[in-house]
């Protein structure tokens, strides 16, 4: 699969300044922005900047930031499955994992999230994509913001449905240890009914809930 990437930008009034959304960027562009102290839910900012540099490079890697001039506020990547997880098991070449979203709190009520994923899913590329992203409440921020595990599960679900990505069942192992971790997933236009099929090979592996 040849992975073409079409950038494309979105500019937003927020009460905290205007952002710009944009991607795909490329691993020089991205290196030259700052990124926010703020970015740090992964690790250190400096460290999970070089990290996305380093995505940016790959040929099917895809990084969407937001930006308040050359300030790096919020962002989120696309990758192929970590290998050591079950996604990857199909060597499925048009599967790609929403890996990371992160926004500083100071945008977090600016509806920084839905827009980055509406520019990521401007590229029509996108189409031949089946984009997945595996929600775990403890990656989520339950402290800063004061929600409950259910009440920022609703959140995450609001959010990800603005990019086209939908609930879907799976008997994963680790999805399945707790009520409020869940997969979600965009099937592309243009991905086809054996694609869909595969991927439900992939998502349920116990034969009898298959």
């Amino acid at each position: 699969m040849i992975h073409k990437k079409t950038y494309n930008c979105l500019a937003m009034d927020t009460p905290a300044g205007k952002v710009v959304i944009e991607g795909p960027i490329s691993s020089e562009r991205l290196a030259s922005y700052e990124f926010h102290p703020g970015l740090h839910a992964f690790r250190p900012h400096k460290e999970q900047q070089a990290a996305l540099v380093e995505i940016a490079k790959l040929e099917e890697g895809r990084i969407i930031i937001a930006r308040n001039k050359d300030l790096i506020i919020g962002y989120v990547t696309y990758v192929y499955p970590d290998p050591m997880e079950r996604w990857s098991e199909g060597n499925m070449e048009n599967l790609l994992e929403l890996g990371a979203i992160e926004v500083i709190a100071d945008y977090r009520n600016a509806k920084i999230g839905k827009n980055l994923l509406k520019v990521s899913m401007m590229d029509d590329a996108m189409e031949d994509y089946i984009i997945i992203t595996t929600e775990y409440y403890w990656h989520w921020d339950l402290k800063g913001t004061g929600l409950s595990v259910w009440d920022y599960r609703k959140v995450m679900e609001k959010m990800m449905n603005a990019g086209g990505l939908e609930y879907m069942a799976t008997d994963d192992p680790e999805i399945s240890s707790h009520p409020a971790n869940c997969l979600m997933v965009r099937m592309g236009k243009r991905t086809t009914l054996e694609d869909a099929q595969a991927f439900d090979r992939i998502r349920f592996q116990n034969r009898f809930m298959y």
